[in-house]
């Protein structure tokens, strides 16, 4: 059930950074790389808050502050994960920036709920 739920939440998040990368890097034509961290900054912060209000109990394993940074901390490799995909995608094999940035988000989901869900929550 909670698997379900962060599917929802991570879906939500991922339509963020979606959303933001087709905004900024599709049309508006900025540079692929930093606006796809940039937004994937942003969707990680949508996704722990929507993840400690539907997901995991905040407060029960970690202080506040260590949570935030323990999220971000599992989000810094899927980072690398995400952009490494996306160079593959966009500069070596050509695809589309929004499919790419599709494939990107989904290599990263499950690394996402299972470091959450095993190490910080």
């Amino acid at each position: 059930m909670r698997l379900l739920r962060y599917f929802f939440v991570g879906g939500a998040a991922a339509a963020v950074d979606i959303g933001l990368f087709s905004l900024f890097a599709n049309y508006l034509g900025f540079p692929w790389l930093p606006v796809s961290f940039c937004t994937f900054l942003c969707a990680t912060l949508v996704n722990y808050l929507l993840s400690i209000r539907f997901v995991f109990e905040s407060g029960v394993r970690h202080k506040k502050h260590i949570e935030v940074i323990g999220v971000f901390a599992i989000s810094t490799l899927a980072l690398v994960v995400n952009q490494a995909v996306l160079y593959i995608a966009i500069e070596q094999l050509g695809w589309h920036l929004i499919f790419s940035k599709v494939v990107a988000t989904g290599a990263v989901f499950f690394w996402n709920y299972f470091g959450r869900s095993k190490l910080i929550f």
